[in-house]
């Protein structure tokens, strides 16, 4: 099937006459979410049905394999000549920006549990199913103190900023993370094991260092926080956990999805790795608003 990668309709396979029109019928309608989408991902320009139909397949059209497809949109949305607002953010150190961090990814981190539970429960393969339960341990519970939580290391950052422990647990996620949370679950809930690994774990190519061999203009942050004397050693901590671990895994997932993909299974792996690579683009938005509501208290 094909699907809208913003509201989830569904189309006949390669269909793209028909989502053409879809969005130009929602465009007329004035939905901002579809015309958002066009704007950041195919044109701002007005265009007939069938310009905007090869416009998407050529969009959609897979040359070198899955894994290469998402880390190439992945790079152009979040780390290309235009990085994200949270991506210029973190070019410097700004306790302002890492407390939002830390509040909103709490939910994040959550919710990845959760996702990742999924995929174990959907797949009987050994190799899958392994993986992603070293990623729970590794996100929520951890291997003793030597070896704390990915969990545990985000809120001692958070402490280290003067965040209190109960107030990141307790507060609730701003609308933007909620409505992440919220697709999150459902493409969980609801799509196949595959499609859900690669709508997460594409995730992970956020903080991965080998993105500039893929074009990306811009790091997570800036290497240099991690040697800078003004920040404190749980923030270093915590950042450099996600600059060592994440290169491995977001390939090794995007491996698994590339081995065992089926023809078949492509258009839903795209169709929940746009719609995730959305949410994570608004809930990036998220730390920031709330690293200016945590700045002016």
């Amino acid at each position: 099937m094909t699907f809208c990668p913003v509201c989830g309709l569904k189309f006949h396979s390669g269909d793209y006459r028909m989502l053409a029109e879809h969005f130009i019928e929602q465009s007329r309608l004035s939905d901002f979410r579809h015309v958002s989408w066009l704007n950041r991902n195919i044109s701002k320009n007005l265009m007939k049905a069938e310009d905007l139909m090869f416009s998407l397949m050529a969009f959609y059209h897979i040359s070198g394999g899955i894994k290469k497809w998402i880390i190439n949109d992945f790079v152009k949305r979040f780390r290309g000549d235009s990085p994200h607002p949270f991506i210029l953010a973190m070019q410097q150190y700004d306790p302002e920006v890492i407390r939002g961090y830390v509040v909103e990814h709490h939910h994040f981190l959550k919710q990845w549990i959760r996702s990742c539970s999924y995929v174990i429960a959907k797949t009987e393969l050994d190799d899958v199913q392994s993986y992603e339960l070293e990623n729970i341990m590794t996100e929520l519970h951890g291997y003793g103190a030597s070896e704390p939580s990915h969990h545990e290391l985000l809120i001692r950052m958070g402490e280290s900023l003067g965040l209190e422990r109960n107030f990141i647990l307790a507060e609730k996620p701003l609308r933007q993370t909620a409505e992440a949370v919220k697709i999150w679950n459902e493409l969980a809930a609801s799509g196949s094991w595959i499609s859900t690994m690669a709508a997460m774990h594409s995730l992970e190519l956020i903080a991965n260092r080998d993105l500039s061999t893929h074009g990306a203009k811009y790091a997570y942050f800036n290497p240099s926080i991690l040697s800078d004397s003004r920040v404190p050693a749980a923030v270093k901590a915590f950042l450099m956990e996600g600059y060592e671990a994440d290169v491995s895994h977001s390939y090794v997932a995007l491996d698994f999805v590339e081995k065992y993909a089926e023809n078949e299974d492509i258009e839903e792996i795209q169709y929940a790795y746009l719609r995730s690579a959305g949410a994570f683009s608004d809930y990036l938005e998220a730390r920031l608003e709330r690293g200016v509501m945590l700045g002016n208290k």
